[in-house]
């Protein structure tokens, strides 16, 4: 019988702007203090994003079991419709009145500096949904998303003796080093990046020696120089999968991610469960927007042999 993994994370739609120019060229240093720009972005894309969203998508891709678990806004016909065009499980997705679906307003010049403004909206509200709430979940991640919300599923998962992965991401400002500390006990593996296992690190004054002590895996991933994987007393270098093309890297963080929760779904080792992550991240990549690239389990399988010289099973 396959596993469930149940997705507690944000939901939200991405506005992504382009200004072709250089944000440097147009503000004053001196002026920094009465800042009054305006750029204008002849291009711009609207994309289905949010971590738990992203998740979720890349998993259900890869035909395992993904309930994802979010709170939405008054907006969130599209997305839904979206959802059930690729025939996701949206049980759990729960419509807030009289609010707005989270939104992220990214704007990026032809450096790559980003300028983003993110309205939460419902998914402030995602500790109105409970892991109780679901029938049966083997596996579960709290991935960024209402402040409350995370602390709550994270507690829930913990009493439920669910397995989960902690993945502060970009909410991670959002506590306290105690908070983050109680995170990490409470959690069966943690995924970051190389900056936040830096901001992990300082803000609890815990080693990442000492963080790896506490749970099962740290998984630390680091762009184009692959990922490393603390487990078992051990690192495991995970060496990065060949990119078609360097796209669009938001998302990519999130692609890995389900292929983590694939591997532990399916009993894979480390350095498999890496690898596959590390391959949907350079699928993922070399597209636009964080839900536009499509692949099935036959290809991954294909892609992993051809990158790794090695079968996935």
């Amino acid at each position: 019988m396959s596993k469930t993994a149940l997705i507690c994370g944000s939901y939200a739609f991405d506005s992504i702007m382009v200004f072709h120019d250089q944000f440097k060229n147009h503000i004053l240093p001196d002026k920094v203090h009465m800042l009054n720009v305006s750029f204008l972005v002849p291009t711009l894309r609207k994309e289905f994003g949010g971590c738990g969203g992203n998740i979720a998508y890349n998993l259900h891709l890869l035909g395992a079991n993904s309930v994802p678990m979010a709170t939405v806004g008054e907006d969130f016909a599209p997305y839904m419709k979206w959802m059930e065009s690729q025939h996701m499980n949206t049980t759990h997705i729960k419509v807030i009145e009289n609010s707005y679906t989270g939104q992220a307003f990214i704007t990026t010049d032809m450096d790559d500096n980003q300028i983003t403004a993110f309205h939460p909206g419902a998914m402030s509200e995602s500790h109105q949904n409970k892991v109780s709430d679901t029938s049966a979940a083997d596996i579960g991640i709290v991935s960024p998303d209402g402040r409350d919300g995370m602390i709550e599923h994270a507690q829930q998962f913990n009493d439920a003796q669910i397995p989960f992965i902690f993945d502060p991401g970009q909410g991670m400002p959002m506590f306290s080093g105690a908070e983050l500390i109680t995170f990490i006990e409470q959690a069966t593996y943690i995924a970051v990046n190389d900056y936040e296992s830096q901001m992990l690190q300082d803000k609890t004054a815990l080693s990442l020696q000492t963080i790896a002590s506490k749970v099962e895996a740290l998984i630390i991933t680091k762009g184009g120089e692959g990922s490393e994987i603390h487990a078992n007393g051990k690192i495991t270098h995970i060496a990065p999968a060949k990119t078609q093309s360097t796209q669009d890297p938001t998302g990519c963080g999130d692609a890995y991610r389900a292929g983590l929760l694939y591997g532990l779904m399916n009993n894979l080792d480390w350095k498999t469960t890496g690898q596959l992550a590390g391959l949907l991240g350079a699928i993922k990549i070399a597209h636009l927007g964080t839900q536009n690239h499509q692949f099935d389990l036959a290809e991954i399988e294909r892609l992993y042999q051809q990158n790794y010289g090695e079968p996935l099973f």
